[in-house]
C-alpha cells in the first residue's frame, strides 16, 4: 500500500508543479492578452484555462461515484469565452483545481484498485489519474506557449534560461552536469 500512496502522491506533486507553471506564465500577462487566440481556429488562454477547469470540476466531482462526464457539463460552451474579467477567468480556474485537489488529497490506497466510469468507459483509478494529468499539461503546455508568444520581450522564462544550464548546475551541486569521462 506504500507504492499506491506514494503514487498519489507523485500525482499531486505532478499536477501542483504544472499548475504552478501555468499561474507564473498567466501572471506575466496584461487582462486583455488573455483573451487573444492566434488565428481562429485555436483557443486563447482564457478558453484554455476555462475548458480545463470544467473538465476538473466534471472528471473529480463525486469521482468514485459517478461518471467523469458529468450530464450537466457544457463542454462546447468551455470553449467560448464568457469572462468579464482577469477575477472571473482566475475564480473559474482555481474552483477546477481545488475540486481536483480535494479529491486527490482524499484517495485512500484502496482506492486505487476500484474501477471508475469516463464517459460510460471503465478505467482502473491508476489510468483515470493518468489520463487526467496528461490531458491537463497538454494544456498546460498550451498556455505556456501562448503566454510566451503574447508577453513577446517582456517574458520572464519559468525555468533556466537558454544557455544557463552549467551556471545553474554548478551553483546548485557543484557540477557542471557534463560527464568528464
Amino acid at each position: 500500500m506504500k507504492v499506491a500512496s506514494e503514487f498519489v502522491s507523485a500525482i499531486i506533486n505532478a499536477f501542483e508543479a504544472n499548475k504552478r507553471l501555468a499561474d507564473r506564465a498567466i501572471a506575466q500577462l496584461p487582462d486583455e492578452k488573455l483573451h487573444i487566440a492566434l488565428d481562429g481556429n485555436t483557443n486563447s488562454i482564457a478558453v484554455i484555462m476555462k475548458h480545463v477547469a470544467g473538465n476538473l470540476r466534471s472528471r473529480w466531482t463525486d469521482f468514485l461515484t459517478t461518471d467523469g462526464e458529468k450530464p450537466g457539463r457544457d463542454r462546447d460552451g468551455e470553449f467560448v469565452d464568457t469572462f468579464r474579467s482577469r477575477v472571473d477567468v482566475l475564480d473559474c480556474w482555481e474552483a477546477g483545481w481545488a475540486r481536483l485537489m480535494e479529491t486527490l488529497r482524499s484517495l485512500t490506497p484502496e482506492d486505487l484498485a476500484k474501477t471508475v466510469l469516463i464517459r460510460s468507459e471503465p478505467h482502473s483509478v491508476p489510468l483515470a489519474l493518468a489520463r487526467s494529468l496528461g490531458h491537463t499539461c497538454y494544456h498546460i503546455g498550451q498556455i505556456l506557449q501562448l503566454a510566451r508568444i503574447l508577453a513577446g520581450d517582456n517574458w520572464k522564462t519559468l525555468t533556466i534560461p537558454r544557455g544557463e544550464s552549467e551556471a545553474y548546475n554548478q551553483a546548485n551541486w557543484g557540477t557542471s552536469g557534463k560527464s568528464h569521462s
